[in-house]
């Protein structure tokens, strides 16, 4: 973890919260302003550790996998119990390589070799330590190896959910797909599956 840059020095660094999940920090720091005054700042930062997100895509078929499940914030903020989203997961000291393949296998029941990474981002900078990165493979029935869902002692029950690309990219436009992630991932794929080919 960085604590001095060309304006920003880390002066202390207290932890809130530490659980298996992740850790709450308050960290005080003198960040230089581009008027050249110094000022005193303090900030609450969440760290989860990082992640990978992938796409599945069936050129063939047209088809993506997604999946559907609980997300807590989400039904707390708007009361629904069921979240359309991309196959997602922690890295926890894996490369994001290897953790997203492990994942598509998990939650999504196919075994894939090949996986192209796309990009990485942050999705809530201010607050949340989190750097995803981003990915998508193609894949076909053949490669189906279980039904998925996720691993039940850890508390998943994730549904697997196959459709069009285009259908995906429809329900991004009818706000019933809110992850940001996968809205990123869907918009990304779909923006290049209709770019038209060099020849």
């Amino acid at each position: 973890m960085r604590t001095v840059g060309e304006r920003v020095h880390i002066r202390n660094i207290e932890r809130l919260l530490q659980s298996k999940k992740g850790k709450l920090m308050s960290v005080s720091y003198t960040q230089r302003r581009r008027d050249g005054e110094q000022q005193q700042r303090k900030r609450e930062i969440y760290d989860s550790g990082n992640s990978a997100v992938v796409l599945p895509y069936d050129p063939a078929r047209k088809t993506v996998l997604l999946t559907r499940q609980l997300r807590l914030p989400i039904f707390l903020q708007d009361g629904q119990e069921n979240v359309l989203e991309a196959c997602a997961g922690k890295l926890d000291g894996a490369t994001a390589e290897e953790r997203i393949r492990k994942e598509i296998e998990e939650e999504l029941g196919y075994r894939i070799v090949e996986v192209e990474r796309l990009f990485e981002l942050y999705v809530s900078p201010a607050s949340i330590m989190e750097k995803i990165f981003f990915f998508t493979c193609s894949y076909s029935p053949a490669q189906r190896v279980c039904g998925g869902g996720g691993i039940k002692e850890e508390g998943e029950d994730i549904e697997v959910v196959e459709t069009s690309l285009e259908n995906a990219a429809n329900r991004v436009a009818t706000g019933e797909i809110i992850d940001a992630k996968t809205v990123v991932l869907i918009q990304y794929l779909n923006a290049r599956v209709q770019a038209p080919r060099s020849v």
